[in-house]
């Protein structure tokens, strides 16, 4: 079958659906400019990620978060978001697609316009204080760190925290309970740029898949729930380039 034809059905399948979900992962990011971690040139391959967030190693000498993260995290209000977050969130102002879960901790979705998104691993949009509770914004804190200090509570002088879930860390219940519950009910996941090896993360395509919904998965690599899917795709960004192209026709 010709790519266009399975980019057509791709989209019968979209308007089909009763519930449509997005899971995303960090490939939709990489065509941002992002790195991935464990891609040929993702962060593993050249910084110690584990380290970065390790939840022990932040509360003894936090100063190894933010030397690493400083062009990681600290500089994504420079990233656009790709031709992925700007699909999901036109689909989702077409009622087309009712919600989107991410791995991803960079804002992009929000960028792009997505209104309903469930974040697995947390957000650096709060950074708050451990010992007092005092928060504040992520934009406060990039400039702080951009300039080579630590962003310090005005309360009590700890050093803030970003509300990412690091190594040791659970899910955010809230963020996990919303997922769930939308894997469920959902009759079509897109499962977009993500390897499905970080769990918990990773088990929410096959609560879906238990639940009798269909997958897609579109993605570089193989993953582990492949051989659920409707329908899969290799290359996540001519993918969406050409469903962008045809939803400029349709809409």
């Amino acid at each position: 079958m010709k790519s266009m034809d399975l980019i057509n059905n791709l989209w019968e399948l979209i308007n089909a659906s009763k519930h449509c979900i997005a899971f995303t992962g960090a490939g939709v990011s990489t065509l941002s400019g992002i790195r991935d971690f464990r891609g040929k040139n993702g962060l593993y391959t050249t910084v110690d990620a584990s380290r970065m967030f390790d939840i022990d190693l932040f509360f003894q000498d936090p100063s190894v978060y933010y030397r690493m993260a400083k062009d990681f995290i600290y500089n994504l209000n420079e990233k656009e978001p790709s031709v992925v977050h700007r699909v999901l969130a036109a689909l989702e102002r077409q009622n087309l697609i009712q919600a989107v879960i991410t791995q991803n901790i960079d804002l992009l979705h929000e960028k792009a316009g997505s209104k309903n998104v469930i974040e697995l691993h947390g957000s650096p949009a709060v950074h708050f204080c451990p010992s007092c509770g005092y928060k504040t914004d992520f934009e406060s804190v990039t400039r702080i760190v951009q300039s080579g200090e630590l962003p310090l509570c005005p309360e009590c002088k700890r050093v803030l925290k970003p509300e990412i879930v690091f190594f040791g860390e659970n899910l955010p219940k809230d963020a996990f309970k919303r997922a769930t519950h939308e894997a469920e009910n959902t009759d079509l996941m897109l499962v977009l740029g993500s390897s499905l090896v970080v769990y918990p993360a990773a088990s929410i395509p096959s609560i879906t898949f238990r639940s009798g919904g269909k997958l897609v998965i579109v993605n570089d690599q193989p993953t582990d729930m492949d051989r659920h899917a409707c329908m899969h795709f290799i290359d996540l960004g001519k993918t969406f380039d050409t469903l962008e192209a045809l939803m400029k026709v349709r809409f």
